[in-house]
């Protein structure tokens, strides 16, 4: 059994069109999970025509399809940059630098997979030498802005037993702050080197990339005693497609265009309360 799920923009999802996929599919009875945002229905099988559709509805609408069986999950593994938060960090500390467009290029090309990211990140950081340390709080008071919907989705897994890691290939110095704001239990990301009070130009070894996001998803799973399958990830770089193709249910968030072409999950149009509802959560089951 599979089900077929539908996300779009609040007031945006169109009654008529979610029973006009239900009737052509043969569908179950439809579940609005959130009224005029979010509905869902069950189908014996998936159809053939599903990547059509899709591609069809894609500039209004989420469609997912997923397993019935399993949804929801025990562990949330996130992203930060671009995730959980709005902006990237470093491209956020590079206008400080004064090489933010330079740096901002550098970020895009890997996030999309054209550069090596070790190599990419060890560039962009040199950028970074000599700024002071302090405009690390300057730039988290000031530029850094949660993703919507992303305290919702944390305190609605942890309410239900679950535990949230952060895990980014940016910096701890904000993986901390971000993840005290948003309710993570742990993170995990590269430290950025200093001297004197200022940046040195480098971060520390080893680096945290995508095969580090993998081994993070390992470790905690492991440590926790659940499976794998158990997890939903999510991320949009990609750095994040490791952990995104192990994780039971691995979600791309307005990921970039060689992300989504590797995610079975894509979610363009809702928020992060949409991994909620990926798992079959109702508004009206969503912590305060």
């Amino acid at each position: 059994m599979d089900i077929v799920s539908l996300i779009a923009k609040p007031g945006a999802l169109d009654a008529a069109l979610v029973d006009s996929l239900r009737n052509a599919w043969g569908g179950g009875v439809v579940v609005w999970l959130s009224e005029g945002e979010a509905a869902e229905f069950a189908l014996l099988a998936a159809p053939s025509n599903f990547d059509a559709v899709r591609a069809d509805i894609a500039n209004q609408v989420d469609l997912n399809l997923l397993p019935a069986e399993g949804r929801r999950k025990t562990m949330l593994l996130a992203d930060m940059d671009s995730t959980m938060i709005e902006q990237e960090c470093i491209d956020e500390l590079a206008e400080e630098a004064g090489v933010g467009p330079h740096v901002k290029a550098i970020t895009a090309r890997a996030m999309n997979g054209e550069l090596d990211f070790e190599g990419a990140l060890t560039e962009r950081v040199a950028l970074l030498k000599g700024l002071p340390e302090t405009v690390i709080a300057k730039v988290l008071a000031e530029r850094i802005t949660p993703m919507p919907g992303g305290r919702t989705l944390v305190a609605t897994m942890t309410r239900a037993g679950g535990h949230a890691a952060l895990v980014s290939g940016g910096f701890t110095a904000f993986t901390e702050q971000v993840a005290a704001r948003i309710g993570f239990a742990e993170h995990r990301a590269n430290t950025l080197l200093a001297e004197a009070g200022h940046l040195t130009g480098e971060v520390a070894r080893p680096i945290l990339g995508r095969e580090a996001k993998v081994t993070a998803l390992e470790e905690i799973t492991a440590r926790l005693g659940i499976a794998e399958s158990d997890v939903i990830a999510v991320g949009d770089g990609a750095n994040d497609l490791g952990m995104l193709d192990r994780a039971g249910m691995g979600v791309a968030l307005h990921a970039k265009p060689s992300v989504q072409e590797r995610c079975a999950l894509r979610v363009n149009h809702g928020d992060l309360t949409a991994l909620l509802f990926l798992q079959g959560y109702s508004r009206a089951e969503f912590a305060a």
